[in-house]
């Protein structure tokens, strides 16, 4: 019951969090230059039909009576039309959303499997060798623009030495993508057994999840690293060693009280992929939600940018639900 409880007090959050997270989306992308009824038109378009086409779209509303209009849309499910693909913006985001988590997941499992490693060696022997290469590492990869490694490893890998594929999207040319079941072209492929489209989808993986790894362990190092540290110094810490409890428990106690920090990070890191990674899906040619967004903002296309906004917001919140959730596990203090 208590777990019940808790849960529904973080649900009640969420509806107001997403109108307040869509409502702002909507004044920032109404500052951005640009008729779209023009840009529909084309150059060519008349007066009157530009005038027609604004009155259709509600844009000669003011902005309050517009978002009023969209949020109605809205809630019948409808994200609006999207003028450069001319498809609803709810199947365009539902056919590239996936590609955009399947990059974002892997990348941010590979920045765990780095970080918290690394993080926990550095704290456990502060003067060592591998804490000044871990410093080295966490400081160098927040400096490091993902986009710029993301090149560096295609000239590398593709370019010089021939062993990585074409940065030419999520799968090669010549291969006739899986039926799409969950839009993750690995799980897809898996299900209809195509080993072909399997392997070519994980070789198209490996650089861009490689990039989005090394960038973003680093903040996950230093939190993972400060975190124990501080925990290791504590004077609970202290207070068992004086005790004589045997160290393989005193760092236990350590790393359960280090734990909830690191998955903070680890949750705040899932959420800004989202659209942190969308660089580097440019540079790829990924073709997920986050490219479709940049051409949005760049072409003036409202409803794509919102409807990207609107899915990222609810996949946040999503996480951060899992996370509160974890929290209710492994802290006492919450779940009492």
């Amino acid at each position: 019951m208590a777990l019940l409880a808790y849960i529904g007090r973080r649900l009640v959050f969420i509806a107001p969090q997403l109108l307040g997270i869509v409502f702002v989306s909507f004044l920032l992308i109404k500052t951005i230059p640009g008729d779209p009824a023009v840009l529909m038109l084309g150059p060519t378009a008349t007066p009157e039909a530009i005038a027609a086409l604004r009155q259709k779209m509600g844009l000669d509303e003011p902005v309050l009576v517009q978002f009023w209009i969209y949020l109605k849309n809205l809630m019948a499910g409808d994200l609006g039309t999207s003028w450069q693909t001319t498809r609803p913006v709810l199947e365009d985001l539902i056919q590239r959303f996936p590609a955009t988590v399947e990059l974002v997941t892997l990348g941010l499992l590979v920045a765990v499997i780095i970080g918290v490693p690394l993080g926990l060696a550095s704290a456990f022997r502060p003067k060592g060798w591998l804490a000044r290469v871990a410093d080295f590492y966490g400081l160098s990869a927040g400096a490091v623009p993902d986009f710029w490694l993301a090149l560096v490893l295609i000239y590398v890998f593709y370019t010089a030495l021939g062993i990585a594929p074409a940065p030419l999207g999520r799968i090669d040319l010549a291969i006739i993508p899986p039926p799409p079941v969950t839009g993750v072209y690995l799980i897809d492929s898996l299900l209809a057994g195509d080993w072909d489209a399997f392997y070519s989808a994980g070789a198209h993986l490996v650089l861009p999840v490689a990039t989005l790894g090394l960038i973003n362990a680093g903040p996950i190092l230093k939190m993972t690293q400060s975190t124990v540290e501080k925990m290791l110094q504590a004077d609970f810490s202290r207070f068992e060693v004086l005790c004589g409890i045997p160290h393989r428990l005193v760092v236990r106690h350590a790393l359960r009280n280090a734990l909830p920090s690191v998955v903070t990070i680890i949750s705040v890191l899932y959420g800004f992929l989202l659209g942190g990674a969308v660089l580097v899906e440019i540079v790829f040619s990924w073709g997920g939600a986050g490219q479709y967004a940049v051409q949005g903002v760049l072409n003036s296309d409202l409803y794509p940018v919102l409807g990207f906004v609107l899915f990222a917001a609810i996949f946040s919140l999503f996480v951060y639900l899992v996370v509160d959730l974890i929290y209710f596990a492994i802290d006492p203090r919450i779940s009492h």
